[in-house]
């Protein structure tokens, strides 16, 4: 009986990160995903710095993200301001937390969601520990911070502070459709055709 060898699957080629980073680069594209941290805040603001050096093209920024670190998230979204290159963000996935304030770093005419995203806002939130005036200063800390957040997103979307603060005191999770209708976003698209 004849024996036929198996064909040798073809091995699948992993592009190096610093591949695909340059493929990003080479289309003005930034992703923020995962948990933003001092790495990702670092990552993103590099990769804008390096392109609006470049030239002042449109640079996309797609943010898909849990949130994450607070000043990380900040950092990222005043060099989006900072740069004289019009930045153009798409919610993709989820769009939670401080990734919030990240997609608001555009112009609300280039701020767009792709249909299955979800956004969340909420009021931050922090462990404090130590001694009773340790942690009444990080509490403190923390007020302050809602109340930036608030402000931002009010200022963002046309809500009053007053509306922000009571719809992030509680996990508030709105789909594209909602996000759109709160002024999060301009449009939600399919493709990046219909970015105009």
């Amino acid at each position: 009986m004849p024996v036929f060898d198996e064909p040798e699957e073809t091995p699948r080629r992993e592009l190096p990160q610093d591949a695909v980073l340059n493929r990003m680069l080479g289309i003005r594209t930034i992703l923020v995903s995962g948990e933003i941290d001092q790495h990702v805040a670092e990552r993103a603001i590099s990769q804008a710095l390096i392109l609006d050096a470049a030239n002042h093209d449109p640079i996309r920024v797609i943010v898909s993200s849990q949130g994450g670190h607070v000043d990380s998230g900040y950092a990222i979204h005043d060099v989006l301001q900072y740069i004289d290159s019009t930045v153009i963000t798409v919610g993709a996935g989820w769009v939670a937390s401080i990734a919030v304030p990240i997609l608001l770093s555009a112009a609300k005419k280039n701020r767009y969601s792709l249909p299955n995203t979800r956004f969340l806002l909420h009021q931050p939130s922090g462990g404090a520990g130590g001694q009773a005036a340790d942690i009444r200063i990080a509490a403190e800390e923390i007020l302050k911070l809602r109340q930036r957040l608030n402000e931002l997103i009010a200022g963002e979307t046309g809500k009053s502070v007053e509306q922000v603060a009571l719809d992030s005191d509680r996990n508030f999770w709105m789909s594209a459709e909602q996000a759109l209708a709160y002024g999060l976003v301009s449009k939600i698209i399919k493709n990046r055709n219909e970015i105009t």
